[in-house]
């Protein structure tokens, strides 16, 4: 293997065992459109990327929902809980470590913690026996009120979309809304889906591609690397119908042609822009983060 897309925990633990290449992303021509101080780029879930990672595209969590069936949608992650005890059986959320389910509960330790700023970035354990009761009891308060009563949950997010699609509960949830007007247009999802827009900020990301150590085709991944980071490709990928993944392109740094390019991408109802959905972003926590809350997920929420 000599490019991956990753990362998050796996990036993480790759580093640990020294299973990246590092120190080369500096060398890609097309690392000119790419704004260093963007600390979705400079950092992976809390670690410093090293030159290791090349940024491939933003992700934005967002809860999605259809309007015909949710009258008056919740305006914050609190409003939410409440909504969710309000109307039992109509949400759920996928088991983690689903990707899409793990970062729920990370938006709910956030609301629960006192917002972003109460929960430091960086993991200890300290902190986890701080602010991980809470987040649990409340995902237990809410899981009578779940769909089946919280006795199952979907177990990825193509199950947890399928219920949608079905009707079965009102709100889904995605860390790529761009792909959701396509969803609309082939009957997939009703055309009354939206975005919910959450007034304190929801978590966003990168996906980047890192080169093995091992790599006997280095010089190969870069260029591919690099090609991922033209704005050509870039463009392509945010296009609805082929990808719909946000650039990590910076919209100032781009020739005035392809910047009009970008902005000439269509608009939809079901979604608002990128700069509208992820103003206030929340950062992601550290890896061990992750593994901590995934863990106990597994041993206070679906061990009942």
């Amino acid at each position: 293997m000599d490019l991956v897309w990753i990362n998050g925990e796996n990036f993480a633990t790759g580093q640990q065992a020294g299973a990246w290449l590092c120190g080369w992303t500096s060398m890609l021509p097309n690392m000119a459109y790419v704004d260093p101080e963007d600390p979705l780029i400079s950092t992976d879930f809390g670690l410093d990327v090293d030159g290791c990672e090349a940024p491939w595209h933003k992700a934005q969590f967002a809860l999605v929902y259809d309007e015909a069936r949710v009258a008056d949608p919740p305006g914050s992650v609190a409003e939410l809980l409440t909504w969710i005890e309000e109307h039992p059986g109509r949400f759920t959320y996928p088991a983690p470590p689903d990707f899409t389910g793990s970062v729920f509960v990370r938006q709910v330790l956030y609301e629960v913690s006192g917002g972003v700023d109460e929960v430091p970035l960086e993991f200890s354990q300290e902190a986890y026996e701080e602010l991980a009761p809470e987040l649990f009891e409340t995902l237990q308060d809410i899981e009578p009120a779940l769909w089946r009563e919280g006795q199952t949950y979907p177990q990825d997010l193509g199950a947890l979309d399928q219920l949608y699609a079905d009707g079965q509960v009102d709100f889904t949830m995605t860390y790529g809304p761009a792909t959701l007007p396509d969803l609309v247009a082939d009957g997939t999802f009703p055309e009354t889906t939206r975005v919910l827009l959450v007034e304190d900020g929801t978590i966003g990301n990168v996906s980047f591609l890192a080169i093995p150590a091992t790599s006997g085709s280095r010089a190969g991944a870069m260029v591919v690397a690099d090609l991922a980071l033209s704005p050509e490709q870039q463009l392509a990928k945010a296009r609805p119908e082929v990808w719909g993944q946000y650039t990590v392109l910076d919209q100032d740094l781009l020739p005035e042609d392809v910047r009009a390019e970008f902005e000439a991408l269509p608009q939809s109802e079901v979604l608002p822009p990128y700069a509208e959905l992820s103003d206030g972003a929340d950062p992601e926590v550290e890896a061990e983060w992750v593994t901590a809350l995934d863990e106990g997920w597994r041993r206070q929420i679906a061990a009942g």
